[in-house]
């Protein structure tokens, strides 16, 4: 099943396979608003793709794109201009694969990622009262591994993670 969803003039994907192969893309406004709304239709759409809202993988790919989105939001911000997610889901051998990737903009703030090009969870220590810098930690620790890409056609960065499940496994 293929569709567009056209909301406020931006348009959305959502593709299905009976292969197991899913996507969803979208563009959202660069506010919180739209960061909540991003993390929303994701736990949305794993829903109805069979993966419900209160199993481990619903979850844990709900929080990667809130992580992700919000720091889009706060980190990657210019005026005027949108972010974009894009979720895609493939299965392969005995697993599925979740790839979370947020677009936005700005290319001279990047996240800290390790010398391999994939993003390692020890972030910058802020101090155990801080009330941010926490964002990249938890992507660390779900994601099977992240990184930042440059935006393709156009400036700007895009930051990636992958959360990797067994086929049957908890959520599915």
């Amino acid at each position: 099943m293929n569709s567009t969803v056209r909301s406020s003039g931006v348009s959305s994907r959502i593709r299905e396979t009976h292969a197991g192969v899913g996507e969803f893309a979208m563009r959202f406004t660069s506010t919180p608003r739209g960061a909540r709304l991003a993390r929303r239709l994701t736990s949305h759409r794993l829903d109805e793709w069979g993966y419900p809202y209160d199993g481990e993988i619903n979850e844990a790919v709900t929080a990667l794109v809130g992580e992700l989105t919000a720091n889009a939001v706060r980190h990657g911000h210019v005026p005027g201009r949108d972010f974009a997610l894009c979720l895609t889901v493939t299965r392969a051998g005995g697993a599925v694969r979740f790839r979370v990737e947020v677009s936005d903009t700005r290319s001279e703030r990047l996240p800290v990622v390790g010398s391999g090009g994939e993003g390692e969870a020890g972030v910058e220590e802020r101090g155990v009262l801080a009330e941010s810098g926490r964002g990249l930690l938890i992507v660390g620790s779900l994601a099977d591994r992240w990184g930042v890409l440059p935006r393709p056609g156009g400036p700007g960065k895009t930051v990636w993670a992958e959360y990797v499940a067994a086929v049957g496994a908890a959520g599915h």
